[in-house]
């Protein structure tokens, strides 16, 4: 028994340590840099007809859209950082729920600025509405995830009283992380493979830029859900609070709205993802009145 713990214990220290974290911010920093400048080559080719790739998308013809391809790579250092966090804050791990989500949308933003179009009928062109959705998105994420984040460290006494409870509870979360980390990578691999195919069977024209989306985050933010779930249950063994089920419980909600708005495009898209978040904040704050007034009352 205490070999398996030990065995564990490595492949955790392995992959999730704070020495691999910081290992991994530098490898994807540093494919993120070159990535870029791999797309600014590419795009110049392209234009001064060095090498052919039929295509109208702005992502192979505008320079500001290179900076989509160093963004995806930022969004697969969020996903480390989503497992590495599990163990240690469940506020923390939902919060990069809603990270992810958000840098999406402004990887989406810089799509956009290539394709904007200035002129007096803005809100009648598909592009220029595409992005004033986005903007304004990303302006009231930006601002739900900073309310979630101040209630989310909110430190409340009876936590102190919980600790061994709460040591149990992160030991399991820990074997959930470490089966995500392969899992993922077993994800992002069988992305890069469908995309490769894409492009190798049609070497002339690039798959659309919904495809990554398509392709890793929205099965991404469906095993997000099942985790949630997983959570959820395995909490029951440690609290039977009302106010904390329903926390986990609107968290699953919040991600399922999420999880959603890939299936649809626009103004819904939008709206789901801003109503996912705001839910979550809404649970946290609720949740966070309650345990204060229960503490009071036990006083």
């Amino acid at each position: 028994m205490s070999t398996n713990k030990q065995i564990l214990s490595r492949i955790f220290q392995a992959l999730l340590s704070e020495e691999t974290r910081i290992k991994v911010e530098k490898i994807i920093l540093n494919i993120a840099l070159l990535s870029f400048f791999i797309h600014l080559i590419i795009i110049y080719l392209n234009k001064f007809n060095l090498i052919f790739i039929e295509s109208n998308s702005p992502l192979l013809t505008n320079p500001i859209a290179a900076i989509y391809t160093p963004f995806s790579f930022i969004l697969i250092y969020e996903v480390y950082l989503l497992i590495y966090y599990l163990p240690k804050s469940f506020t923390t791990y939902i919060t990069k729920q809603y990270e992810i989500i958000t840098l999406i949308i402004i990887r989406k933003l810089f799509k956009d600025l290539s394709s904007l179009e200035l002129s007096s009928n803005w809100f009648e062109i598909k592009d220029d509405l595409k992005f004033t959705y986005d903007i304004v998105a990303s302006l009231i994420l930006f601002y739900l995830i900073f309310q979630f984040q101040k209630y989310g460290k909110q430190k409340l006494e009876e936590k102190i009283e919980l600790k061994p409870v709460i040591q149990s509870f992160v030991k399991k979360k820990k074997l959930i992380a470490l089966f995500l980390v392969p899992l993922f990578f077993i994800m992002a691999f069988n992305t890069l493979i469908i995309w490769s195919s894409e492009i190798s069977n049609s070497p002339t024209h690039l798959p659309s830029q919904e495809s990554i989306n398509n392709l890793f985050f929205d099965q991404f933010f469906t095993v997000l859900i099942l985790v949630d779930v997983v959570l959820l249950l395995i909490s029951f063994f440690y609290t039977d609070q009302f106010h904390k089920i329903m926390r986990n419980s609107g968290f699953i909600i919040s991600t399922i709205l999420i999880r959603m708005s890939f299936g649809v495009s626009g103004l819904i898209n939008i709206v789901l993802i801003v109503v996912g978040v705001l839910f979550g904040l809404i649970i946290i704050i609720i949740h966070n009145k309650y345990e204060r007034d229960t503490l009071k009352d036990n006083v």
